[in-house]
């Protein structure tokens, strides 16, 4: 016999290898039944004391059925309800052999091969070898009522079969499956308990949106944003809320709307008004989000609050900002107390030398605090780079800036020469241009080496010209060029500075639709090339094109 199927769930498996042997016999009696009272009622029941025996016989093993709990003993004791259905049919045939009782044998037929190869040998074997012996006892007849029944009940205990053996083989898989989806099940309520007890220990809030733009879930954090007026609200409550430059907030750009709209954001600060007269600033990140099949599911808002960021960045500027303005003024008058001294004539050499140092020195201060100056505001940007531009004559640019710097590169032996001498054009705010120049020939000279070169050139065709900064010091490693722009990146702490020079003058320079690049090798030198528009029609068609590539990038950075 093979072994009784169990499911994940043995209560049920039971119950229902109970409902099978009842379901099973109660059909047999229902039709046994019929028949004898079908035969009483017309009287032509051939010998009803063998039928009555039969139909004990069926009726027990239906008792039997209901009654007993097969699914606590083996299978093979369930056998013994169909075989003694085959001897009660046998009883009928006898009790009448032209009645065609016999073909009740395709019940115990069905039955007993769903118990396995011991049931369907007994089936396909033993119920054709009773018919025979019955056949042996009785009169003589045809070959087809010798083969026939038995081909049927062979045929009929077959097809049971492979069936009960395809019902197992499925209820198996099912439960392997069950018990699969049960681990999984247990599993994604183990992950889901982690990600909500991570979610809602961080500080800042996480809201996940469906698809249709429904909140479906948000940790505690932002439960307690959920508090601010106007926080998640898109109507009559976003007139408590201002963007960064504290300016009504256009309903139509709240987060939410924004998220709607299929539009990924990074950073938005917006400021809302709390019932205690404060006001508190949020920073939202929205991010869209697509299942495994890459379709759009939904989208995920991160609120932070850095209202302490920003004040303590406010409060930061103006201290900035008041000590450089304090700063600026005493310097400037050191600066033109020491040109008067410098412009007189009674000067020994050995003084005028040491008050030119002390004018130079004093002059690099003046430009770290205007740097630091610059580089504090407010705007987001690390200076005011707005252009007033105008026609160039680049290579006089750059013979000016060589010779107010030929004094420091004297000192350290280093030599400054411009290559071209004739007409390079370019369409650019003058002072700008040369802060820009100015910054780009210091750097050169300041770290190059004592008795180095430092080469400033400068070409054109008629639609961009190009400066270029050549020197032969100690250059850079790839990863030091790499971030050269940074505000307050310092290549080397061996050489002083306060790492805003090259961070202002890549703005500047962008400002005017133009770019800056840089080229170095560690310990052979290091390029500068700086690429403005020659003419204004250049300069606007620049302009529009940079200012379109930042858009574009702030764009993909939200994505």
């Amino acid at each position: 016999m093979e072994p009784p199927l169990r499911s994940a769930d043995g209560r049920i498996s039971g119950e229902l290898h109970d409902r099978a042997a009842a379901n099973n016999q109660l059909v047999l009696c229902a039709v046994v039944g019929v028949l004898f009272v079908l035969g009483l009622a017309t009287d032509s029941l051939a010998d009803a004391g063998q039928f009555g025996i039969a139909l004990l016989l069926v009726v027990a093993g239906g008792i039997a059925a209901l009654a007993f709990p097969w699914s606590r003993v083996p299978p093979f004791w369930v056998a013994l309800i169909p075989m003694i259905d085959v001897a009660a049919i046998a009883v009928l045939r006898v009790s009448d052999p032209g009645g065609g009782f016999a073909l009740l044998w395709v019940f115990p037929a069905m039955w007993l091969p769903t118990l396995g190869r011991v049931g369907f040998a007994l089936a396909a074997v033993g119920i054709p070898a009773v018919y025979w012996v019955i056949l042996a006892n009785g009169s003589a007849h045809g070959i087809y009522a010798v083969v026939l029944l038995p081909a049927i009940i062979v045929a009929v205990s077959a097809a049971s079969y492979s069936s009960a053996r395809r019902h197992r083989a499925q209820r198996r898989l099912l439960d392997r499956q069950a018990v699969r989806a049960s681990a999984a099940h247990r599993e994604a309520l183990r992950q889901e308990q982690v990600v909500s007890e991570v979610l809602d220990t961080v500080d800042f809030g996480v809201i996940r949106l469906s698809e249709a733009g429904e909140v479906v879930l948000e940790n505690d954090a932002q439960v307690r944003f959920g508090h601010i007026p106007g926080f998640l609200s898109t109507g009559s409550d976003t007139a408590e809320v201002t963007d960064e430059d504290l300016s009504p907030l256009d309903p139509s750009q709240h987060p939410l709307l924004r998220l709607q709209r299929r539009e990924s954001f990074e950073e938005v600060v917006l400021w809302f008004a709390v019932p205690d007269g404060s006001r508190r600033a949020i920073a939202f990140t929205g991010r869209h989000l697509n299942d495994h099949n890459g379709t759009p599911a939904g989208a995920v808002l991160i609120a932070r609050d850095v209202t302490v960021e920003h004040e303590a960045q406010r409060v930061r500027d103006d201290l900035v900002a008041s000590i450089s303005h304090e700063l600026r003024t005493p310097l400037t008058s050191i600066l033109g107390y020491l040109e008067l001294v410098l412009d007189g004539g009674t000067l020994t050499d050995i003084a005028r030398r040491q008050i030119d140092t002390a004018h130079r020195n004093s002059e690099r201060l003046l430009s770290i605090v205007t740097d630091i100056l610059s580089a504090s505001s407010r705007s987001g940007s690390s200076i005011d780079t707005r252009p007033r531009p105008q026609t160039l004559d680049m290579v006089e640019v750059l013979r000016s800036a060589v010779a107010a710097l030929e004094p420091v590169a004297a000192d350290r032996f280093v030599t400054v020469r411009v290559d071209r001498s004739g007409w390079a054009q370019a369409y650019a705010d003058p002072s700008r241009i040369r802060q820009v120049v100015d910054n780009l020939l210091a750097n050169a000279i300041k770290f190059n080496r004592d008795g180095g070169t430092v080469t400033a050139s400068t070409a054109t065709d008629g639609i961009h010209t190009v400066v270029r900064i050549a020197d032969t010091g100690i250059g850079m490693t790839p990863e030091s060029t790499a971030r050269v722009f940074d505000r307050f990146f310092r290549a080397t702490p061996l050489v002083p500075g306060n790492g805003l020079g090259l961070s202002i003058t890549r703005d500047i320079v962008t400002a005017h639709g133009g770019t800056i690049s840089v080229d170095s090798v560690a310990g052979e030198g290091t390029v500068f090339t700086v690429v403005l528009p020659a003419t204004s029609d250049v300069y606007e068609r620049d302009l529009a094109i940079a200012r379109g590539a930042a858009d574009s990038s702030d764009e993909d950075s939200a994505r």
